[in-house]
């Protein structure tokens, strides 16, 4: 147990340093005002409107960072801060979770996958880890018995999160290609925008990175207790 703790804070300390270097970057980028004057809202209905999509409607929802592309009810959710301002990190955002409606409209296939993952991750991620420790208690080591087909389940439930984790990242990474790729060919920002616009998307999608290898070693650190007899 106390390499799993080493191995998990050694993730959460990765983690924090991503998610600390993000927010300076769009707090950076949040004071380079467009000069189109568009806020993240304008930007989020031009993208749209020139992807051919007007089923999907853009709305605020409150918090910083909960910036997110609802595909059931088809709306682009844009924190408060990203839907009224017009600077370079919400010109970034808001056409990134743009980027994921195309993405819907188009039936990009990994965003298909990943929707399909979500009602079964939604259930098991919480509780992978304690089925595995349950099973490893009832006696999983020996590789024999009850414990060890019940560590064999969370191992299994776990591995869905993995598998979850690494899908979203062709997803993250596509949708940035996608918005950056609109900001530059219709000219919706300049030069230092643009720019502004691209570094902090990269820090957005290295936080999915650490998030994916977080979960990876985790999964292969169980698997060794489980299906290695903890050696």
């Amino acid at each position: 147990m106390i390499g799993y703790y080493i191995l998990i804070g050694a993730i959460a300390l990765v983690s924090w340093l991503v998610s600390n270097q993000l927010k300076r970057k769009f707090a950076k980028y949040s004071k380079v005002q467009l000069r189109n004057g568009l806020t993240g809202r304008e930007i989020a209905e031009k993208m749209l409107a020139d992807n051919g999509i007007y089923d999907v409607e853009v709305i605020s929802t409150p918090g910083q960072l909960t910036d997110h592309y609802n595909p059931k009810n088809k709306t682009v959710n844009l924190s408060e801060v990203v839907y009224n301002q017009a600077n370079a990190a919400s010109a970034a955002v808001a056409a990134h979770e743009c980027g994921h409606a195309v993405q819907h409209a188009q039936a990009y296939s990994a965003l298909g996958m990943r929707s399909a993952l979500v009602p079964i991750v939604s259930v098991t991620s919480g509780m992978s880890t304690w089925v595995v420790f349950g099973g490893l208690i009832l006696g999983a080591a020996a590789g024999v018995g009850f414990g060890y087909w019940v560590a064999v389940a969370g191992l299994i439930m776990m591995g869905f999160a993995t598998l979850f984790s690494f899908i979203t990242l062709p997803v993250e990474y596509d949708a940035s290609n996608r918005a950056l790729a609109w900001l530059k060919n219709k000219n919706m920002v300049s030069q230092e925008e643009y720019k502004g616009s691209e570094d902090a998307l990269k820090w957005a999608a290295r936080t999915y990175l650490v998030a994916a290898i977080g979960s990876l070693a985790s999964l292969l650190y169980w698997g060794l207790q489980v299906l290695g007899g903890g050696d």
